[in-house]
């Protein structure tokens, strides 16, 4: 029993690494081009025209053609948008805050 508990902690180490090896699960950073497909493809109708990205690639404030703005941050692996007025952007010493007003999306700081 102990050898088949040893082989299978070694087993799951052994793929473990493998993955971190391979960069499987890391997050990904944003880029603007790539901030203003995402916010166009989870939001209906939004047509952007740029994006300020924060200074560790996990979230991102998107600016569209009509003037209303759509935030994006990192959820997990992928990016998750939501579309805000433009005076729940707030702009302090650190960057961007907005507060989405929604609980589970939470406040997001778009970082200098």
């Amino acid at each position: 029993m102990l050898a088949l508990l040893g082989g299978s902690l070694i087993a799951v180490l052994a793929l473990s690494g493998l993955a971190w090896l391979l960069g499987l699960g890391k997050p990904p950073a944003i880029d603007p081009v790539t901030a203003c497909a995402e916010a166009e493809a989870m939001l209906p109708g939004f047509d952007a025209a740029g994006a300020t990205i924060s200074s560790d690639g996990a979230s991102a404030l998107v600016h569209s053609q009509d003037g209303s703005v759509a935030v994006l941050r990192r959820h997990g692996v992928h990016f998750v948008a939501r579309r805000v007025p433009a005076s729940a952007v707030n702009e302090g010493p650190q960057g961007w805050r907005i507060d989405t007003g929604e609980t589970m999306f939470g406040t997001v700081l778009v970082r200098r």
